[in-house]
This record gives C-alpha cells, structure tokens and sequence, in this order.
C-alpha cells in the first residue's frame, strides 16, 4: 500500500497556471492513510490479507499466454490458493470443515483478487463459490460432509452447470431433465434437445470431474421444477488431473473467447446418465425411496426462488469486483493524466492533461460514482452477511438483499465497463496497449453485464419489487373510505405543485439575481437526497399505475401492457440504485473522522449526486421539480466543484490502497513524468545556451 511519504506533493504535478487551484482553501490535504484503512471496511484483516494475495506476482495474470497455458496456470495458481495458511478461500465454509463461516467477509476478499487476474477471480469463484455454494447451501448437512471436502481441496474440480444454450436468464424454462426411477432408487438426466446443453460453464471444458446439474425432477409423472444434482461428470486419472468423460455425459470446448481466456468454458449434455437419489441436493426438495416428493416449502414457485436466491453470492461479489476493475482503471488514468503534459499552457511549459477541464470532467465524476459504488458495496455485504450467516435470516431481509444485489450487479458491472473505456481513451493510445492494463481488463470484465443475471433482466426484477411494494402500499391506503381520500388529496396536490409548474416558480422566485443562491440549494444533502428519491417514487408510480390494467387483462393483453412498459421499468431501476449507492455514500461519510478529509469526500458526494442530476434534468424540467435557472446552474456548480477536487484527485485514488503490485501499468508507474521532465530539461538547456532555433512564427512576428 502507498504511504503518505511516497507520494508527491497535492498538486501532483501541475503547472502553475491559474486554471489550477492549489491545497489551500480546498479543505486541506486529504488523510490518505486514514481513509484507506476506513475503506477496507469490517473485515480489514482478511482484506488486507487478500490484497496482498493480489499483489503476489505469482497470482498475476500473464499476458504471455496462450490460451491454453494461461487454463492450466490458473488451476495451478487455485491449488497455491488451497495451499495458503489461512485458507482465504474458505472463508464461507462451515468451521467443522475447516472454515470460518464468515460470508461476508469471503466476498470481501473475494472482490479483491480482480486485481490480480480476473480469469484466477472467476475459476476460483466457480470452484467455491458456484460449485461448492450449491452443495453448501443446497444440500443437506450429510450431503455437506460427503461432498463439500473435496470441492474445497480440489479434489474434484467442478462445474456448475445452470445455464442451457437455449436458457439463460429464464431458468425455470430449462430443458434439462431428471426422472425418478423408483425400482433403482436413481434419477435418470437427459438432455431431450441441443437448446437444453448445459453451456458457458467454466471448469467443464477440461478441469472439471463433476458438477451440480439444475434439471426439471420429474417423479410419478408430476413435474416439481428445477432442482439441483450432484453428478459425477469425469474419470479421475491416476495423477488426479480430469480423465474422459464418463457414460452418458458429453461435451465440447466453447472455444475462443472475448476475455477470461484462463477459464475453459465448454458444454455437457446427458443420456440416460444415472444419479442416486442421496445426490439430489435436498435442502429445499427430496424424494423417498418409494417416489414420494416432499418439500419444507409448499409453494413451487416460492421453492423455486428460495434455491435460487441461496445462490444470490455469485451477483454480491460480481458488484464489488467490478467496483474494483474500475477503480484499477481510474488510478491508471489519473496517475497518467497527473504526469502527462500536452499543449503549451500560459507560460513556457505544456499542461498537465488532469487540469484541462474535458479531462477532469471524463474522470472525476467516475472517481465519484466509484467512491458511491464501494459504500454501496459495503452495506450489500452487511446484508449478505446478516442474511447467511444467519443473524437476521428473514424472508424480508433475503428479498431485500436479492433485489439490492440485482440493482447494484446490473449498475456496477455497466459503469465498470463504460469507465475502462473512458478510461483507456484518456490515457490515449498509451492506453491500448496491453502493458497498461485497461483494455485487458475491459475485455475480462465484458461477460460480467450478463453473468449471473443479464443486467437488463435483473433491473427488470428490481423494478417488480419495487412496483410490487407501491401496489400493496395503495392497497392499504385505499382499502377505507378515509384511506381512499386521502390517496387522491395527496395525488392531486402532487400534480398540483409539480405538474402545473408551482414548484418551478417557487425555486426561480427564491433564486432570482442569484445563482448562487441556486448552487447553494443543489449542495444541500437533503435537496440532493429529496431530488433523487422523488424521481424514483414518480417513475415507480408511474410504471406501477400504467401496469394495474394488466391484473385483469387476457393474457396476451397482459404481455402487451407489460411490454409497453418494458423500458419505463429498467429506467426506475436504475433510478433506485442511484439512490442506493448516494445514500451509502451519504451514511458512509459519517465515519470520516478528520474534518479535511470529510470536507473534500463530501464534495466527491456531492459530484456523485448532481451529477446523475445533470444525466437526467430533462426528466426534471418535464416534471417540474427544478425551475430554468436551478437546471443551469447544476453543470457550472458540478465543474466548479471537479476544479476544487484537482489538487486531490491523486489522493482520491491512492485511498483506494492499490499499489504499483495491482495497477501493474507502465505508464501509473511515474515512467511518463520522467520522461517529461528529460524533455523540459532538454529544452530548458537549448534556451539557455542559446542555441534553440527560432521559430518562424516568432521571426514574423519581429517583422
């Protein structure tokens, strides 16, 4: 981790022009160290430990390899992992098997080793996290003890084998089968059709000898839904490496991918392959002997999301990771742009490319939405902690953490993608190469929009719940006579105040002749918090009251209501995990102790929250919620705030507490300022010797 005395002085490099404010008067020098140790959040010494990991050259990935090469390093690399004192990666599993039944702290670290590899990140987290979190949170406690060892160990390496060619985000569609046989106590997996190949699971290709199986159970002829299987999928050669596959089950190699090429994803399908009844994973279902299906949960369809949402750690980790991967890009952009000199400012010297106002508005809003993303982050591990380590395991706090988990993986893993983009492009064609890191780790970040939930489908789920909790709370408002009234009182007051303009007139009568006046109103927590929160409940009241004809409508009627609305869903959505993610931050800086510190994290926030203000003053202005002139003045207030986080922006990511060992670019490394100081040397020499040719642009301008 870097150490305050490491580091340059504020400015970082900047000249001395008047665009570029100094320390003073800008809150004072942010207290790197301090906010770094806060940002390792409950579990800093299992972070800790885990960022070190990350670092490890061992650990890192090697851009050297083919394909092949860098498949079979990564299994070598999860079995230095197994062999770690401490075990990192068995945090999660039960203490009687040598675990520390701690979740949340596992995800933590979890989210960590992107830095290191992000194909060592995902074989890893579907050997433990995929793999054996079915086993561990699907099976039952015997089930546990006769086959979660040896997926902790490597043993037997495994598959997790959910997703079909032909169904991906709707699993309850899959095709895959499995018949109870009551005279051989066996289920009997087939695949009936190509669309019902298991597909993209990584571990199946090559390294996998078994694998949890998600098929329709099928038992005296009734069809209980999708369960999972544990199934033996490979020989094990006597070297203990995967041998050829076994009776039955079949597969190929998916081939060449866009990223994550140190993970052999391929396919399997089944025929005819035999599974005993004791390795139908029976938390949540199981079958006796005789063909009798029994559950602890009545309901298939709440038995159905309840297996599902077991398994809801794959989209927690995938949202701090990709937080993450964009920080690693941001601290690569900026470290850069801080040393990277372009174009003669208003003395003798070229600009730094940080104090340009088009490169602080390309980045520092990202550092802000990242700061938003790791609070959020924090608090969605909080949950996850609560939900499975089982504190506060209720049915409110697991639906709160499904649909928490589905907003923040479907926004995180987007932003993280758009901003190594940006963040490839501010760094110019330094940026493509792949010594730097950015386009790397953009193309292994690519498959995260869609795995574990495409993000389009999962904000569609957020925006069910949300619409869902509006209706219930109008059924209990109009459910008497008073309760009714008051709902349309409250209504037309609304549409009174926002719809007809009123409040608009109100805000320009306040700030009339005095935009700041306005800038001071848009600063303001509460004004941010209440702009943020009201957009989410109109547009949930909206979608929700456009919906309520579909509750009695024929079913194509229905699909038709609810596909015209399609659009109007995911945009609440994302609306709600903006507010998410500014009310972690909001919470999150309560814990800053020192006053400068607060003061400028405080201004990161405030970025954060007008910025998705400004992405969205259309909506704004149509609704009435901000008058002309407080629209005008979000973008001068949001630049001149990005003007007094310049002096900080390299303390911001340096907070991040990635070292030279995780950023691992050439060009974050202090190479360019070296270079840059060379040439100013070099031309500082040939002025004062005099022998520096005079342009012809100066010769003409004597004549």
């Amino acid at each position: 981790m870097t150490t305050t005395s490491d580091r340059p002085a504020a400015d970082h490099g900047s000249t001395t022009s008047a665009s570029t404010p100094s320390a003073s008067g800008t809150g004072g020098r942010i207290d790197v160290d301090g906010l770094s140790e806060l940002l390792l959040g409950r579990w800093p010494e299992h972070r800790r430990a885990a960022r070190a990991r990350a670092g490890d050259p061992r650990f890192h990935k090697d851009e050297t390899l083919t394909p092949a090469e860098h498949r079979e390093r990564t299994l070598e690399q999860m079995r230095e992992m197994v062999a770690e004192e401490g075990k990192i990666s068995w945090l999660a599993f039960p203490e009687r098997m040598g675990g520390l039944d701690q979740p949340g702290a596992n995800l933590a670290c979890f989210s960590e080793l992107v830095a290191a590899d992000p194909s060592l990140q995902i074989k890893a987290g579907v050997q433990w996290g995929l793999f054996g979190a079915a086993i561990l949170h699907l099976g039952t406690p015997e089930q546990q003890d006769r086959l979660l060892p040896a997926a902790m160990d490597l043993t037997v390496p495994g598959a997790f084998a959910m997703t079909e060619t032909g169904h991906g985000s709707d699993v309850a569609s899959i095709g895959t089968t499995a018949t109870y046989d009551p005279e051989t106590e066996e289920f009997v997996l087939d695949t009936p059709f190509r669309g019902a190949w298991k597909d993209y699971l990584g571990n199946a290709a090559q390294h996998a000898t078994a694998a949890t199986v998600f098929a329709q159970l099928i038992t005296g002829g009734v069809d209980h839904g999708v369960h999972c299987f544990y199934v033996p999928i490979r020989e094990t050669n006597p070297d203990g490496t995967a041998g050829p596959f076994l009776p039955g089950v079949g597969g190929e190699d998916d081939g060449l991918k866009g990223g994550l090429r140190g993970i052999d994803n391929g396919r399997l399908h089944f025929s005819g392959v035999r599974v005993p009844r004791t390795d139908l994973l029976a938390r949540y279902g199981s079958v006796a002997p005789d063909g009798t299906y029994s559950s602890p949960i009545d309901s298939p369809g709440r038995r159905f999301f309840t297996m599902l949402g077991s398994l809801v750690q794959g989209r927690v980790s995938l949202d701090g990771s990709a937080v993450n991967a964009a920080k690693i890009g941001l601290a690569i952009a900026v470290k850069y742009g801080a040393e990277r000199r372009q174009f003669a400012g208003p003395g003798v010297d070229e600009m730094v490319v940080l104090d340009y106002a088009t490169h602080r508005r390309r980045l520092f809003p990202r550092i802000a939405e990242a700061y938003a993303g790791h609070f959020a982050n924090e608090r969605l591990l909080d949950l996850f902690d609560d939900v499975f380590s089982g504190e506060h395991d209720t049915p409110e706090n697991r639906e709160d953490l499904e649909t928490t988990a589905a907003a923040l993986k479907s926004t995180s893993t987007a932003f993280a993608l758009d901003t190594l983009q940006e963040c490839r492009e501010a760094c110019g064609g330094a940026g493509f190469l792949t010594e730097n890191r950015i386009t790397s780790l953009r193309a292994d970040l690519d498959v995260y929009a869609t795995f574990e939930g495409d993000n389009t489908v999962l904000q569609q789920l957020v925006a069910k719940r949300l619409v869902g909790d509006y209706g219930r709370e109008l059924k209990g408002a109009t459910r008497t006579p008073t309760g009714m009234a008051r709902f349309v009182v409250e209504r037309t007051t609304d549409a009174a105040l926002h719809r007809t303009g009123l409040r608009r007139v109100t805000q320009a009568l306040a700030d009339i002749g005095d935009p700041r006046r306005a800038a001071g109103h848009l600063r303001d927590a509460e004004t941010q918090r209440e702009l943020l929160a009201d957009r989410v409940a109109t547009m949930v009241e909206e979608v929700a009251l456009a919906l309520r004809p579909a509750q009695k409508a024929a079913p194509a009627e229905a699909a038709r209501i609810l596909d015209q609305n399609q659009v109007a869903l995911v945009e609440a959505a994302k609306a709600h995990a903006d507010l998410l993610r500014w009310e972690a931050f909001t919470d999150g800086l309560t814990s800053i102790e020192d006053a400068a510190t607060r003061q400028v994290m405080t201004w990161v926030r405030d970025v954060f929250g007008l910025t998705v203000i400004e992405r969205n003053l259309t909506w704004y202005l149509l609704h009435g919620r901000l008058s002309d002139q407080r629209a005008r003045t979000v973008t001068g207030y949001v630049d001149r705030l990005l003007l007094r986080l310049r002096p900080h922006a390299v303390d911001l990511v340096d907070a991040w507490g990635f070292g030279q060992e995780h950023l691992r670019a050439k060009i974050a490394s202090g190479a360019e300022a070296e270079r840059q100081d060379e040439a100013r040397a070099y031309y500082a020499a040939r002025r004062a010797s005099g022998a520096a040719p005079v342009s012809e642009k100066a010769l003409k301008k004597k004549h």
